[in-house]
This record gives C-alpha cells, structure tokens and sequence, in this order.
C-alpha cells in the first residue's frame, strides 16, 4: 500500500468514525458502500476496510451476510462503558497525578483553561460549537491521565471516550455549573497531588454524567 493510499485510507476512517461519534451517521442505520462512496470520495476497498476497523472497534455492526450498520444505543451499553471509563480512567488518573511533572501541570492548567472558558459560553446559553466543547472536555480529560506513562492504557481509554462521547452528543446532556465545578475541583487535586481526592471527584464525575444522560434517553 503506497503512503498516498495509507492517508486516503486513514482520512476516510476518521471522517466517518467522527460522524458517527457526533451523530452524522445515526444509530443502527445501515452503510451502503455506493453512497458512503459519494459522501466520503473513497473507493469500495478503503471503505470496507474502514467499516471492518470501526467494527472491530464497536462502532460499527457487520452481521454475516447482511452488510454493515451503526451499532445501536441502548441504556445497558452505555453504563457498560461509563462503568469500564471509572475503571481505566481512575487507574490512569492516579499513575499520572503520582508521575506528573511540571510540563504536566502546565499542560492541565491550559486544558483546563480552554474548557472552562467554553463552558461559561455554554452557560450563558450559547450552544453553537457543542463539537468544541467536547473536544476541549476530551483534552482536559486526556491532560489529567496524561503522564500514566502507559500507551496501552491511554489507547484504551481513547477508544472507550470516544463510545462515551456519541452517548452525549446523542443526548446532548449538560449538567452546567455542577459539571464544571467537578472539572475545577478535579484540577485543584490534581495539583495538589491529592491522588485519592481527585478520583473521588472524577467518579463522582463519571457517574453523575451517567445519571444525567440515562434520565435523557
């Protein structure tokens, strides 16, 4: 496979994986490979290796004989894997608190910068970037865990976030100030190398998420 493939290849599987993160491709819709090939400008092989990838990685369903689907939602899948992020996220959060050095507190205190000016737009009403904020929620979220100094684990973690992510956009939960309390309290811990506080607050965090966004669906 020449380089020119490797990117066409890559650029196809992270258009349609983020449209299905942020609803674009709706769950359980099937993927017809001749408009999937107009709407992403991708040839049949690349989009079947693309779909097989993100099946493997549970974003896509592919029943024998019966081609490929979003994966559906459902209220079981989702505490499935807020319950499996409290286990890899906390783990994670507290070899890097205990690890961090000051390039570490330096790049949270930024992540947590552009979150938290983000969420006092959401505050005030303005709802109008949603896929920001929830990029900047992702790299506080990553910021904190970031020195684990374990690539597997942040791999991991990567993966399930993202499953986590489409719930809430497919929800579009916000739980305002309270939310954005827990994010600044979990960075004062975090500095303060308080590893068994800022877990508290991250799966009281996690969890109070999971609630909110069950009582939507």
């Amino acid at each position: 496979m020449t380089s020119q493939q490797k990117t066409v290849g890559s650029n196809t599987y992270q258009r349609i994986k983020r449209d299905i993160i942020f609803g674009k491709l709706t769950p359980g819709q099937k993927l017809k490979l001749e408009p999937l090939r107009q709407r992403y400008s991708a040839s049949l092989s690349t989009l079947r290796e693309t779909l097989n990838r993100l099946s493997s990685e549970g974003f896509v369903d592919a029943p024998e004989q019966r081609g490929f689907f979003v994966t559906p939602v459902s209220k079981e899948d989702l505490i499935e894997i807020s319950n499996l992020r409290i286990l890899l996220e906390c783990h994670a959060l507290e070899l890097s608190v205990a690890a961090g050095d000051t390039d570490w507190e330096g790049n949270l205190v930024a992540a947590h910068h552009k979150l938290h000016r983000m969420e006092q737009r959401m505050m005030q009403g303005d709802r109008s970037d949603v896929e920001t904020w929830k990029r900047y929620d992702w790299e506080f979220h990553l910021a904190l865990i970031q020195a684990c100094n374990s690539r597997n684990l942040l791999s991991l973690h990567s993966l399930l976030y993202d499953k986590y992510l489409r719930y809430q956009n497919l929800l579009l939960t916000y739980r305002g100030q309270i939310a954005a309390d827990e994010h600044q309290a979990m960075l004062e811990a975090a500095l303060a190398r308080d590893a068994v506080l800022t877990r508290r607050i991250l799966e009281t965090h996690i969890t109070s998420g999971l609630e909110h966004a069950l009582e939507a669906m």
